[in-house]
């Protein structure tokens, strides 16, 4: 088969469903009420996707939206008309999704038999449920939020959506498009308390000769320092795959991606620190620009009396945390939510904050919500 020429995986799918599944939709259910979207997992929700990206669970795929009722009633008659009328191929691209042996994975293959599509239908309650554990169009808990990792809620509010005839996926992304307030003045001290436990260690382990153990404190700076510039941008982080790619769409990316390359490229410890002592002030200074609280001194200087050069990041900690109202936040410790307090040293050196985390992101009360701000 020739490789068709590389069409970006929304554009695909927009064109495959109102081409291809919106006729056969009429067909199957005439007049039924629906929405249509690409959603979910998958590189092009984010718009991440090259030519690489076809060689598994991507393709001309989407859903489609139903009433709950309708669901029961249609569901398996349009599958199954999908199955049997829609084109072998679209776009040059093969609409069968043949499995590869490894489980639920699947990779587009042409097929003379019926089609085993990527065509999903469902009932918005039940997906979003099924995607983060919750239904945004009920109220949305504090665990909620704290337990969902970044990269799921990128999921949902990125991708695109062909058709909202059930008039339930705009509101329910414009709930999840950003955290709430408070939560998110709580999430960027979290993120600030992340790099406050570590700084000082890579002037401390390079003191021992320890330039590995150095090099790798640095890289989880880099990467704290890049999702805390995601979430000053309100853009939720992705996973590790496409952290730098979203980070070079923020607006402190120009300036800030050669000083964290130079300090990833260091080679001893000194010069690391020295490089990393211009982000933290650059990233000091866009926290300033936010006004979320009064201004902060941004410049880095010794950490106590030892020799190493330090932001002491605490202190956007607690500017933060003293703006925060809601006093279901106000009770947390600085451990955050899923992805921040997973491998954060606080929580790691000490049991008692292990537990408090898992209460906070997992047993919160679940009758606890934060309000829509």
């Amino acid at each position: 088969m020739t490789t068709p020429s590389f069409i970006p995986g929304l554009e695909l799918s927009r064109r495959f469903y109102l081409e291809a599944v919106r006729p056969l939709l009429d067909e199957a259910a005439p007049g039924i009420t629906h929405s249509a979207a690409r959603l979910g997992s998958g590189s092009e929700v984010l718009g991440f996707d090259t030519a690489r990206s076809a060689d598994h669970e991507w393709g001309p795929r989407l859903q489609i939206f139903l009433h709950p009722q309708d669901v029961n009633h249609h569901r398996a008659r349009i599958t199954a008309l999908l199955s049997e009328r829609l084109p072998k191929t679209f776009s040059g691209y093969p609409t069968h999704f043949a499995p590869t042996g490894e489980s639920g994975i699947r990779v587009m293959q042409t097929t003379d038999g019926p089609v085993h599509h990527r065509v999903e239908v469902t009932d918005p309650g039940a997906w979003f449920t099924a995607q983060l554990g919750f239904d945004p169009s009920k109220d949305i808990t504090l665990a909620d939020w704290l337990a969902t990792p970044t990269q799921l809620l990128a999921e949902v509010t990125a991708g695109a959506v062909f058709h909202d005839g059930l008039g339930q996926l705009a509101p329910a992304r414009a709930t999840l498009h950003w955290y709430p307030h408070d939560l998110w003045l709580y999430l960027l001290a979290c993120q600030w308390q992340r790099i406050s436990q570590e700084e000082a260690f890579v002037g401390r382990c390079g003191e021992v000769d320890d330039e590995i153990g150095s090099a790798i404190v640095a890289a989880r700076l880099v990467r704290d320092l890049m999702r805390l510039c995601l979430l000053m941008d309100r853009r939720y982080p992705p996973y590790s795959k496409w952290l730098g790619s979203a980070f070079a769409r923020t607006p402190q990316a120009p300036a800030l991606s050669p000083v964290l390359t130079a300090a990833l490229a260091a080679t001893d410890w000194h010069t690391r620190e020295h490089h990393l002592a211009h982000a933290y002030e650059a990233v000091a200074a866009t926290h300033n620009q936010l006004g979320l609280t009064d201004p902060v001194d941004p410049t880095t200087r010794p950490y106590h009396a030892r020799p190493f050069q330090v932001l002491h990041a605490e202190r956007f900690t607690a500017a933060l945390t003293t703006r925060i109202t809601d006093p279901a936040l106000r009770t947390l410790p600085t451990i955050g939510n899923v992805d921040q307090f997973i491998d954060g040293t606080d929580v790691l050196s000490h049991p008692e904050l292990t537990r408090a985390a898992t209460r906070a992101t997992v047993c919160f009360p679940p009758e606890t919500s934060v309000s829509k701000q």
